[in-house]
């Protein structure tokens, strides 16, 4: 690389652990989208011509940043893409699909069968937020289009953070025992991680759906899958999973009540150019800031 970049390569496919770091030998800046492959320190010792890591979005938690600055590797961030409507528009989006019964019947169709299911009308139903920030409270209004009944509980909600959404506030149990969907908006930290288990799908009514748009591992994984089997949740609508890519071998890929989508609760044309351009920009300020292999330019 001299004054500019000589080749862009684009990696369509994951990179599985053991071949990322040949994979990426031979470039001096890598582009990361969100948290789509981690970095560890394993794998920064292994590319010894990294100078420049652009990460699309404010964090990027599975790279090791200290690493990095040890190697003297700059990490740079775009402007954040994601967009609370691009998630709760998937999360409605989910739910509809397995009220509806959407993809079964699509592929029956295909297959020269005619409607197969009964679908659950929303209107009129209970519509649970785990989580009442900025896109649990947009949630809440798009399941009031719906003419659904909103509640709410999180751990830190209050009364006064429920008022200006029109969700109901209401104890953990009450949600999930009241509930016709549950919908989680939370952020993956140490006290969410976990955070629903067997004892709060119990409680669910029989037949009920849950919609995960935030992380896979806020909801025990086991629990969930017993209670898709078995009952009481008659569908879940999946976007993220605690192993991501989600293996094609992993059970959720077969059980029938459940829609799947690989996280693509930010991904959205809007969100994607600002990456891009975003990207380009990072480049850009740090060739004009130092010359690759000389010192990097400060970090932010």
């Amino acid at each position: 690389m001299s004054g500019g970049l000589t080749s862009v390569v684009p990696f369509r496919e994951p990179l599985r652990v053991g071949e990322a770091a040949s994979a990426l030998a031979e470039f001096d800046v890598i582009c990361l989208i969100r948290e789509r492959m981690a970095v560890p320190g394993s794998l920064l010792a292994a590319l010894p011509r990294l100078k420049l890591i652009v990460v699309t979005g404010r964090d990027h938690r599975t790279l090791d940043r200290a690493a990095a600055m040890q190697r003297g590797i700059a990490v740079l961030h775009t402007p954040s893409g994601a967009s609370l409507h691009a998630t709760t528009e998937l999360a409605l989006g989910l739910l509809l699909a397995c009220a509806r019964n959407i993809l079964r019947e699509d592929r029956a169709l295909r297959e020269g069968r005619w409607q197969e299911t009964i679908g659950t009308l929303l209107h009129g139903r209970t519509l649970g937020l785990v989580g009442l920030g900025r896109p649990g409270a947009r949630m809440a209004a798009l399941g009031q289009a719906l003419g659904m009944r909103t509640i709410a509980w999180s751990p830190n909600l209050t009364p006064d953070r429920a008022a200006g959404t029109g969700a109901e506030p209401v104890s953990r149990a009450a949600l999930f025992a009241e509930s016709d969907a549950v919908s989680i908006h939370l952020v993956l930290s140490e006290t969410t991680r976990g955070l629903i288990g067997a004892e709060d799908l119990s409680r669910m009514r029989r037949g009920a759906i849950l919609v995960n748009t935030s992380r896979g591992a806020i909801v025990q994984e086991a629990a969930l899958l017993a209670a898709l089997r078995h009952g009481p949740l008659g569908a879940a609508g999946l976007d993220v999973f605690e192993a991501e890519p989600l293996p094609a071998s992993h059970p959720f890929c077969t059980l029938p009540n459940v829609v799947l989508t690989p996280h693509l609760g930010y991904v959205t044309d809007v969100g994607f150019r600002i990456y891009v351009e975003g990207m380009v920009a990072c480049i850009r300020a740090w060739l004009d800031a130092g010359t690759p292999g000389g010192t990097p330019p400060a970090r932010r």
